[in-house]
């Protein structure tokens, strides 16, 4: 099919795009298999959820020239705040973006009660680096301190213990899917005035008490990397329920312009004679998602319920599996009135354990079942944090054993009941030499 073929059944809607569907997933299903092979074994951290209904989106996109933000990106930010009950959303190209959007608009001088440099910011030390990095970046102060060993979430009694006179707000990290005691947190933070920031990139899904994790702060932030419980392959969104918030995050997320905020028109009339498209009010970054990537996350959403269900019951199965074991390792419990969405499955082994971490991850890693440390581990330990002001508040002893002696292994939609077997029986072969 040609060129101008291919445009001219794009844009009318012709017989043409189902042969180009029909193609896309011919080949996809020629040349790509993820499940399991008993014969040949292997359990990745991840495989992709995007399949030929994805990319034939994306393809859509490009054959209309249609790639930059746009419609679509416009259409998926409310599709998914509404899914959610978020009242806003605003899309940008990573997580991690979303992060520093969220953490940018609270440090802006036309936020009411904004962050302002030198101020501090708690945050748990099980963390990923792109948690801490945007504090630095808006010249705030991470104060660092630990977790509750068996939640893995930050312990709000140690967010109690390290509020100082530079306190002004807490960043929460809900670690693979578990929601932090949000009940306390929410209770600290108005009690001592503090922001509130979720950094849920690793709990799509997640709920407290019938809520979803996101909604309890001034913002929360979502990732959609390739890895992550849905994916537009790199992208993020970011959440608030302050409509003064939104329009911020979109000026900061496009340049400092008003082209994507609710009523530009709002700015014309303060700034007349600007050309409308080129009104710049604030600083701003380039964060930009694309229209293929719209287009994708309105192809995903709607998998992600049948995504997590498969993430619990393999979860559910494995903590009954390795409940023996209890005595020479922890595994993540969830949070008292929480709903996991189980990231992946984790787990720390105790002092008793008469074998290290690399043993147990050597044999696995063997048996064609990929590992990875817990997030990045002791995020205060990491050599960057020597080059920037930070606090840390006690010893950060329980996320200092997690990053010693503990690891994780992949729980997605592709792990199957034979390849969580497969784990499970290779696991308990490990643990049979020290039984």
């Amino acid at each position: 099919m040609s060129q101008s073929n291919l445009l001219k059944a794009a844009s009318e809607g012709t017989a043409g795009l189902d042969a180009v569907y029909s193609s896309i997933e011919q080949y996809w299903n020629e040349t790509t298999n993820f499940s399991f092979n008993a014969k040949a074994p292997i359990v990745r951290l991840h495989e992709p959820s995007f399949g030929p209904e994805e990319i034939m989106e994306a393809v859509k996109c490009m054959l209309q020239t249609k790639v930059t933000m746009g419609e679509k990106v416009k259409s998926f930010e409310h599709l998914y705040a509404s899914h959610f009950g978020h009242k806003y959303g605003v899309m940008n190209n990573s997580g991690s973006s979303a992060n520093l959007l969220a953490v940018a608009a609270l440090s802006n001088p036309v936020t009411r009660d904004y962050l302002r440099p030198g101020d501090e910011v708690i945050v748990p030390a099980l963390a990923w680096s792109t948690t801490v990095w945007p504090l630095i970046q808006c010249n705030l102060t991470p104060v660092v301190v630990d977790i509750d060993p068996k939640t893995l979430n930050i312990d709000p009694n140690e967010i109690e213990k390290a509020i100082g006179p530079k306190t002004r707000a807490v960043m929460i990290v809900p670690v693979y899917g578990n929601p932090c005691d949000m009940d306390a947190i929410v209770d600290i933070c108005k009690r001592h005035n503090l922001l509130l920031i979720e950094d849920c990139c690793e709990s799509m899904g997640a709920t407290y008490k019938g809520k979803s994790v996101g909604s309890f702060g001034s913002v929360g932030t979502f990732s959609f990397y390739y890895s992550h419980h849905i994916t537009t392959l790199e992208g993020g969104i970011t959440v608030t329920d302050d409509s003064d918030i939104d329009d911020l995050l979109r000026i900061l997320r496009a340049h400092g312009w008003t082209r994507e905020t609710k009523d530009p028109q709002k700015y014309l009339k303060q700034y007349p004679g600007f050309d409308p498209r080129f009104v710049f009010v604030n600083v701003g970054y380039n964060l930009r998602p694309t229209e293929l990537q719209g287009a994708m996350g309105h192809v995903q959403l709607p998998k992600l319920k049948g995504f997590i269900e498969t993430r619990r019951d393999n979860a559910h199965y494995w903590l009954n599996e390795f409940a023996e074991f209890r005595d020479l390792m922890t595994f993540q419990d969830t949070t008292e009135g929480a709903t996991h969405s189980w990231f992946g499955f984790s787990t720390t082994l105790s002092s008793k354990a008469p074998f290290s971490v690399n043993e147990i991850r050597g044999h696995l890693e063997a048996a064609g079942i990929e590992t990875r440390p817990i997030i990045c581990g002791n995020i205060a330990a990491h050599p960057a944090m020597k080059l920037y002001p930070h606090r840390v508040s006690g010893d950060l002893k329980y996320s200092s054993a997690v990053m010693k002696n503990g690891f994780s292994f992949g729980n997605h939609h592709f792990v199957c009941p034979e390849a969580r077997s497969h784990i499970s029986r290779n696991f308990k072969e490990f643990m049979k030499k020290f039984s």
